[in-house]
């Protein structure tokens, strides 16, 4: 699966599963009615699918120019932060109106939430790419392949490659 399909199946089961999620977690450590959090989850998970399909059309735009292909540990790792990071920006502010808080209070919840956040998106990945494979831009091109096949079987005829 490829292209917008790939990105709103992405983002859509990303999204459903986090708003159940950050429900709960909002609720127990705000101490505030679950119908707060509740609305909270779901307005963050508005932006947070906004900002998701932003964010990874622009990684992957950056991603298919990379003369090294795929998506290592450290690519991951980097990728998952940036997310996190320009989600930071966006829910404090959300957060501290919609629970009552201090930007203070808000920004020390958020990097709960988002420590919780960054280990699922980066399970998450692992698991979607495992379930619908790499995205076009993380596989590497035809000649590559040919390459790779070439050096596993140095035994092949010449003829053959």
């Amino acid at each position: 699966m490829q292209g917008l399909k790939r990105k709103l199946v992405y983002v859509t089961l990303f999204e459903l599963i986090a708003v159940c999620m950050s429900s709960v977690l909002l609720s127990l450590i705000s101490e505030r009615p679950f119908v707060y959090a509740g609305v909270a989850a779901v307005a963050s998970s508005i932006i947070a699918l906004l900002w998701n399909l932003a964010y990874n059309t622009g990684f992957e735009y950056w991603e298919a120019r990379q003369t090294k292909k795929g998506r290592s540990l450290l690519r991951r790792v980097v990728h998952a932060l940036g997310f996190e990071f320009g989600l930071v920006l966006m829910l404090v502010p959300l957060f501290a109106y919609l629970l009552g808080l201090s930007l203070w209070e808000a920004f020390v919840y958020d990097l709960g939430l988002m420590l919780f956040f960054m280990v699922y998106t980066f399970l998450f990945n692992l698991a979607f790419d495992h379930v619908f494979g790499l995205p076009a831009s993380a596989q590497p091109k035809p000649a590559e392949s040919a390459k790779a096949a070439d050096a596993a079987d140095p035994q092949a005829p010449v003829a053959c490659r």
